[in-house]
């Protein structure tokens, strides 16, 4: 008996220690997947290119954008899936599955054939002729952005991936030509979007709320203005959905003028009025009438609208990697430095890929934070941050100013969160409550986490210098090798 006590004892022990070194192992897994997706790009551009001083660089470049496109897919998607995910409309897994699946369509279909190899016009072709420097430019510009979008990540900090990109190119720019080769109006012009377009999505968003509290929520009977204006919110958002796409998404496949884009967007709307109309009737039927019935009533419209999102991101933001790496191939295969390339299917396919490989991964951090620890949000206010985002992107669009999907839509989420602190500081305040509050009560009842602002814009303001200065070091760092 002696001798199976000891031996229990000892399987006991052994059984501890695999389970600490499963625990210890876990966050390794993610990592380990990253690198093998990394590895297998590698692969990829060598079995592409061949073995030879241009393959080389061409298999370094597509490791660098493996590494660009996981980081994309952790930190940007979480602005489509957030909402969503922080409404209760969908689960962590679902919403990974639907980014993961509409990203990559958006970048397979709508993504473009031919991108510009400078992002935004930051840097003058003829300033950086020199096909090697180029290389070096492009390639320094894509390992600041992800550097900076990972460390971004770790912190928790919602960033543009556009912006860190933009700041790359013109820190590498800075370093290879001098202040004189970039476009620094350009450069003005994003960053006065870092303060329009989330003071603007926050502002929309803001209204929105207001207008469903003020013609739905706080009606007599609940129910019956919901089924005289959900269908009318459901045909703006896919009217909304339907211009933003026609201008931005499918913009590569084929030439949309803003009017054709607006009259889209009608049509668009008008379906999703008609539609939704029985639909919302069907739904309400046997509800109670409540204002916390109308949470089912939007759950649908937003997790078509995150799907929506994201397969538009995918179309956008794909460029991001795909646009720098297939100017590094192009250049280092022909020698010619072009303002435009054609995208080669391989490396589509890593910006593709990539993108929804680093959502699943990684993607789940930021989700949360969007979607659950700025403000709490259910299905209306959700439905808001999405509206609202769309509409941003789609005002900037027509008045020509470069804004980003995850100011808007963040910023949305903040003019949420402020509102509701607005509104019930408003009731507090008035006689039939009792009148003003405490300071210190009032201070306790904030519906939106300081903290999370704080980080959230210290990141924003920072985007584009950061990854300006790392791009200038590691261009300087890169010639100083090739020298």
């Amino acid at each position: 008996m002696t001798d199976w006590k000891t031996l229990d004892k000892d399987l006991d022990r052994i059984g501890a220690l695999e389970e600490a070194a499963l625990f210890i192992a876990r966050p390794l897994v993610a990592p380990g997947l990253a690198l093998v997706f990394i590895v297998l790009a590698m692969v990829v551009a060598a079995l592409v290119t061949g073995v030879s001083h241009s393959g080389l660089v061409v298999v370094a470049a597509a490791a660098v954008g493996a590494y660009m496109a996981l980081n994309i897919g952790a930190n940007d998607v979480a602005n489509n899936m957030g909402p969503a995910v922080g409404s209760k409309a969908l689960s962590m897994g679902w919403a990974l599955a639907i980014a993961a699946v509409f990203e990559t369509l958006g970048a397979v279909l709508a993504g473009g054939e031919v991108v510009a190899t400078i992002s935004a016009g930051i840097v003058a072709p003829g300033a950086v002729a020199d096909p090697q420097v180029f290389v070096w430019l492009m390639m320094a510009a894509l390992v600041a952005a992800a550097v900076w979008i990972n460390l971004a990540t770790l912190l928790g900090a919602p960033v543009s991936t556009t912006h860190s990109v933009v700041g790359g190119v013109a820190g590498a720019g800075v370093a290879a030509a001098g202040f004189a080769a970039v476009n620094w109006p350009q450069l003005g012009a994003i960053a006065a979007s870092w303060m329009i377009s989330p003071l603007l999505a926050g502002l929309l968003a803001a209204l929105i709320l207001a207008f469903i509290k003020a013609r739905i929520m706080d009606a007599p009977d609940v129910l019956a203005a919901a089924r005289r204006w959900v269908p009318v919110l459901i045909g703006v958002m896919a009217g909304t959905f339907g211009t933003y796409l026609a201008m931005q998404a499918l913009s590569h496949v084929w030439v949309v003028d803003p009017r054709a884009a607006a009259a889209f967007g009608m049509l668009a709307g008008l379906a999703g009025w008609a539609g939704a109309g029985p639909l919302v009737r069907q739904q309400a039927a046997g509800m109670a009438n409540r204002r916390r019935s109308l949470r089912r009533l939007f759950a649908l419209p937003l997790v078509l609208s995150a799907a929506l999102l994201s397969f538009a991101h995918g179309a956008n933001d794909v460029a991001n990697v795909v646009g720098p790496l297939a100017a590094i191939v192009k250049t280092a295969s022909s020698g010619d430095v072009a303002t435009a390339v054609r995208i080669p299917v391989w490396v589509m396919g890593i910006g593709a890929i990539g993108i929804s490989v680093g959502l699943i991964l990684f993607g789940p951090k930021l989700i949360r934070l969007v979607g659950s620890e700025i403000t709490r949000l259910n299905e209306v206010r959700a439905y808001c941050v999405a509206l609202a985002a769309a509409v941003t992107v789609i005002v900037a669009s027509w008045l020509g100013l470069p804004v980003s999907t995850t100011h808007t839509a963040v910023g949305a989420v903040f003019g949420v969160g402020f509102y509701r602190e607005w509104a019930n500081a408003r009731q507090d305040r008035s006689p039939a409550t009792g009148g003003a509050i405490p300071p210190e009560e009032r201070r306790r009842r904030k519906l939106v986490r300081r903290s999370h602002v704080v980080t959230v814009v210290a990141a924003w303001v920072v985007t584009v210098p950061a990854a300006g200065a790392l791009a200038a070091t590691v261009f300087l760092v890169l010639r100083g090798l090739a020298t």
